[in-house]
């Protein structure tokens, strides 16, 4: 039986894959009394001595995890910023690229790639790859968030202002207006970008579910003939994932009176690619659960992929 210790299990990230581990009979679960939580020879010898360590932590605290296993076989997922961009870590990303799924599968250090970058990257790296877009042409992105992408915190503080404000909540507010979220070097490095895509995340008043949107215009377009092409190109890419569903040209039936409502995949591993536009100008859409797929359900998949079970074991496509 496979040994997996969460280690930051009481945060939001951590209390949901505990949720989704908690009842599979291949695996023990190791703990840490919470009396000896900052004892670090304890929380050494329970590294030591797990099979894969998931870690659910502040940058630095992972990374002081990472240093405490020495030399010991243990393998990690870490589901903070601190190894994304490592080049001797691989993203936790298998939908990614054509041998993404091996090399976390054969992999002793998988970092779980953002909620914001799974959904920019598995929209746009395709149209890369392909050189239907140029890594040149200088991207943007904007998108919305539950408030559970914020953490502990946060949801405190947006489930405070449901009862002090109820008639005057925080609908819609964009952050990250200096132009360095921390997502940004994982984006630009797997789309094979040349420049930092412009990004603008907003967080919304709901608890969670997500949309990240990618502007296709003018330097973009070059070598674009229409909105078919473009899905063409992203259908073949996911046609086997199961995780990926990339919905037809305009697909103005999955809207609610011309809506797109960013919770359609909550409580899902699921996510959905939309192609909205015309031959001048397209948008593409990506949503997903920033829990999920965004983040636990994102960790669940690669834990799988790395134990060598059915990589969907435990997660939800409905």
């Amino acid at each position: 039986m496979n040994k997996i210790f969460i280690d930051g299990q009481a945060g939001t990230t951590g209390l949901l894959i505990q949720e989704r581990l908690a009842q599979r009979e291949d695996l023990e679960l190791l703990a840490i009394k919470d009396a000896d939580r900052k004892d670090e020879s304890i929380k050494q010898a329970v590294i030591k001595s797990a099979d894969i360590v998931i870690l659910c932590l502040p940058d630095d605290a992972a990374k002081r995890s990472v240093e405490l296993a020495e030399d010991a076989p243990v393998k990690f997922i870490d589901a903070s910023t601190a190894h994304r961009v490592d080049p001797s870590w691989d993203l936790g990303l298998p939908e990614l690229e054509e041998n993404q799924r091996q090399k976390i599968q054969s992999s002793h250090r998988v970092s779980n790639p953002g909620c914001w970058s799974t959904a920019f990257l598995l929209a746009l790296r395709p149209l890369i790859d392909a050189q239907l877009v140029s890594p040149e042409s200088g991207f943007n992105a904007h998108g919305v968030s539950g408030y559970s992408g914020g953490g502990r915190t946060m949801i405190e503080d947006y489930e405070a202002r449901a009862i002090s404000h109820p008639n005057d909540l925080w609908y819609a507010r964009p952050y990250g207006l200096q132009l360095n979220h921390k997502h940004l070097p994982e984006m630009q490095r797997y789309a094979h970008l040349t420049q930092r895509p412009l990004f603008m995340p907003s967080v919304g008043h709901f608890h969670q579910g997500m949309l990240v949107n990618i502007p296709l215009g003018g330097r973009a377009m070059e070598r674009i003939d229409s909105i078919e092409q473009v899905h063409q190109v992203l259908n073949a890419r996911y046609q086997d994932e199961k995780c990926v569903k990339v919905h037809s040209p305009n697909a103005m039936d999955s809207l609610e009176n011309g809506f797109l409502d960013p919770q359609g995949n909550n409580h899902t591993n699921r996510l959905d690619i939309f192609v909205f536009g015309n031959s001048e100008q397209i948008l593409l859409i990506s949503r997903l659960d920033n829990l999920g797929k965004g983040a636990s359900g994102a960790a669940v998949q690669n834990l799988n992929l790395m134990l060598g079970v059915d990589e969907l074991t435990g997660l939800s496509l409905s």
